[in-house]
């Protein structure tokens, strides 16, 4: 059982341990040679995690505790600046690059909170996958079927498995359009995509300006809501459970529901059911803008567009240090004209207008987050064609509330020693804390029903 960010908090305030043992856990398991750590980390920092816990255990001593993840293990994804060091975002191309002059914003929060950063984590290339394959760094093994091989979703792979292998109590990563909830789905995991502008993008390389956003991969979704807090500046009370007898969902049944498989179709049923028996109203509705979205980005959309903007010349120095199913992605945006991006801006908000009004009355969404099951990663690795399918269908329901700039969190729905699926709730700009709300009030309900 992975231990929450209050379960360990409360074992370092009863004295039970330190923030170093809890440290030293956790080095331990990144440098195991048998475990993930190789595939997990692109870098670790075994000498100033063990420097910060030891000072998170001085300042405890002294009575001094600095916020709920003070002395607590966390890992950052490989895009956010580190001061001196290059950013490598999962690639080889940046090699040669200048060496970041400060800290990301969000690597700056974290630490003045007094968490303890044990490394980077391995990511796909530039985040542009939502499968998690990497060429140069290898792809860890997502925990429910090593022996398999099945990838742990992306583009955060190594962000979930670090919280699943005890390297991490969370891992921080950015979410452009499924990032961070697939592979929490994927692993068995709870992720929160925040509405874009929560989070401080200053000092993360980005994709998508547009679509980006930051959040936390971990084991409950109170862990991921004082994570949030943290990384946003909200000083606010974290949210308090909603009362699911007085919610109402939407259950979108254009697009988002096509192609589940069987442990998916189960899983999100039986969620609905126990919802519905515990007195929440769900409707499924009609939201034929979702149908639409695929003719929007059909030149590659935000996420081509702005990766070329930022990428074309690193490309003409470095485009060969690529992995070719990246760049070849990336190069789509070399076609999209100025015209192009403002037709594409328009329907945007057109698009969302369509959508809000749709689910106006109700609390949130309720979709699966993937429709499918994480696959093997021999299957993925062969050919290119099924990577693209397999790719698209993964990201296809994620992507919608990235589009429509919402928040949105990845619950675990799937029955203990089953395949990992997750509950995807969403809403609009700004509804963050309400969803974090929802998420609690579900994930006690399911706890509840286990006990």
């Amino acid at each position: 059982m992975i231990s929450t960010v209050n379960e360990q908090q409360l074992a370092l305030t009863e004295g039970r341990t330190t923030s170093l043992a809890l440290t030293e856990e956790a080095l331990s398991r990144a440098s195991d040679p048998n475990g993930e750590g190789r595939r997990v980390f692109t870098k670790v920092y075994p000498e100033q995690a063990r420097a910060a816990a030891q000072a998170s255990d001085i300042l405890r001593k002294a009575g001094l505790v600095r916020s709920s993840i003070d002395g607590l293990t966390v890992s950052i994804k490989d895009l956010f600046d580190v001061a001196g060091e290059v950013t490598m975002a999962g690639s080889v191309a940046r090699a040669d690059e200048p060496a970041a002059a400060k800290d990301a914003t969000v690597v700056k929060r974290l630490r003045a909170a007094g968490a303890v950063i044990v490394g980077r984590t391995n990511m796909t290339e530039f985040a542009y996958s939502g499968l998690g394959l990497n060429p140069h760094y290898d792809i860890p093994r997502n925990p429910w079927d090593r022996e398999t091989g099945r990838i742990p979703g992306g583009s955060s792979s190594g962000a979930a498995v670090s919280v699943t292998d005890g390297m991490a109590v969370a891992g921080i990563g950015s979410d452009t359009g499924g990032s961070v909830r697939i592979p929490a789905a994927f692993c068995g995991l709870v992720g929160f995509k925040p509405t874009a502008a929560r989070v401080p993008m200053d000092g993360v390389l980005p994709l998508s300006f547009s679509l980006d956003s930051i959040g936390a991969i971990a084991p409950s979704v109170t862990c991921c809501a004082i994570l949030d807090a943290i990384m946003a500046g909200d000083e606010a009370p974290l949210p308090r459970s909603a009362d699911i007898g007085k919610l109402r969902f939407a259950v979108p049944t254009t697009l988002a529901l096509e192609g589940m498989d069987n442990d998916v179709a189960g899983a999100f049923q039986a969620a609905l059911s126990s919802l519905s028996a515990a007195g929440a109203h769900i409707d499924e509705i009609s939201v034929p803008e979702f149908a639409g979205l695929a003719a929007i980005n059909t030149k590659g959309g935000f996420t081509a567009a702005e990766a070329w903007t930022w990428h074309r010349d690193l490309i003409e120095r470095a485009g060969d240090r690529y992995d070719p199913r990246v760049v070849s992605r990336i190069l789509r945006g070399k076609e999209i004209s100025a015209a192009d991006y403002l037709d594409l801006l328009a329907a945007r908000k057109a698009w969302k207008a369509g959508v809000e009004a749709r689910i106006e009355g109700y609390d949130a969404l309720l979709l699966p987050t993937v429709p499918v099951v994480a696959p093997s990663i021999a299957e993925l690795a062969a050919s290119d064609e099924v990577y693209y399918s397999t790719n698209g269908l993964v990201l296809r329901n994620a992507t919608l509330i990235n589009f429509l700039d919402g928040a949105a969190l990845s619950v675990p729905c799937h029955a203990p020693g089953s395949a990992p699926v997750g509950l995807m709730i969403a809403g609009p700009a700004g509804a963050d804390r309400k969803i974090l709300a929802i998420g609690m009030a579900i994930e006690a309900m399911r706890a509840q029903a286990r006990a």
